[in-house]
């Protein structure tokens, strides 16, 4: 397991974009087994587990009552897979539409919870990704702050799928802007800008990512069943 040569990279990419703040290090466990995420949960330098649907999240959170790793839901949630999530997952990560942010709201009170939440923004504009559209973001910001169950701690978006770096850099920059103005506009901290995975992590931290999520480069090739 490659943990502590990804935190080595983390470094690294941070000491080149000049940055001595703390980023985040999230292991996508989608699809792993018990003994990997366990292998996992020993680094030190592993701040969260990282799940991307709801079902697999319930049958493994059980075997790990005892992790001081947070979980964190990365995937798009669908609507009736809320009420599951919410007591499932410390965060969630992917708001991206005032219906979803109301359904949210609605059964986190039900449940007494306020629900630690980011808003996912389809900076790259690829149809195949989830997230709200840019230009659509402050709608959804200044909706989402008058949930009383609902805390916001930053956004998140999916590098575009692409070698070409400038393409990949822009995407990342425009989630960082965002977050700026969101800052300026609400006078939250918005502390999380979650960007970047395996093959781009390096160019989010220089883009200004404070929490990177990284499955493939820290595991190993996934295998799904057939």
């Amino acid at each position: 397991m490659n943990a502590d040569v990804i935190h080595e990279r983390i470094e690294n990419a941070k000491l080149k974009a000049g940055r001595k703040d703390k980023i985040f290090f999230t292991a996508v466990s989608k699809t792993r087994i018990i003994e990997e995420m366990r292998e996992a949960e020993k680094f030190s330098c592993i701040d969260f587990f990282g799940e991307n649907r709801v079902q697999e999240a319930e049958n493994k959170r059980a075997a790990f009552n005892d992790s001081k790793l947070q979980w964190w839901l990365i995937g798009h949630l669908q609507a009736n897979k809320v009420r599951k999530a919410i007591e499932i997952f410390d965060t969630l990560d992917s708001i991206d539409s005032i219906e979803l942010a109301d359904r949210v709201n609605r059964i986190a009170g039900e449940m007494n919870r306020v629900m630690r939440i980011l808003i996912e923004v389809n900076t790259s504009g690829e149809k195949s990704k989830s997230g709200i559209a840019p230009e659509n973001f402050s709608r959804l910001l200044e909706h989402v702050i008058t949930l009383p169950n609902l805390n916001l701690e930053g956004l998140m978006t999916v590098g575009p799928l692409t070698d070409n770096e400038r393409d990949i850099r822009n995407a990342f920059a425009n989630l960082r802007t965002l977050t700026e103005n969101a800052k300026t506009s609400t006078g939250l901290s918005l502390p999380i800008i979650s960007m970047g995975m395996s093959d781009d992590f390096e160019l989010a931290i220089l883009e200004g990512s404070t929490m990177v999520r990284i499955g493939t480069l820290l595991f190993g090739p996934r295998y799904y069943p057939v």
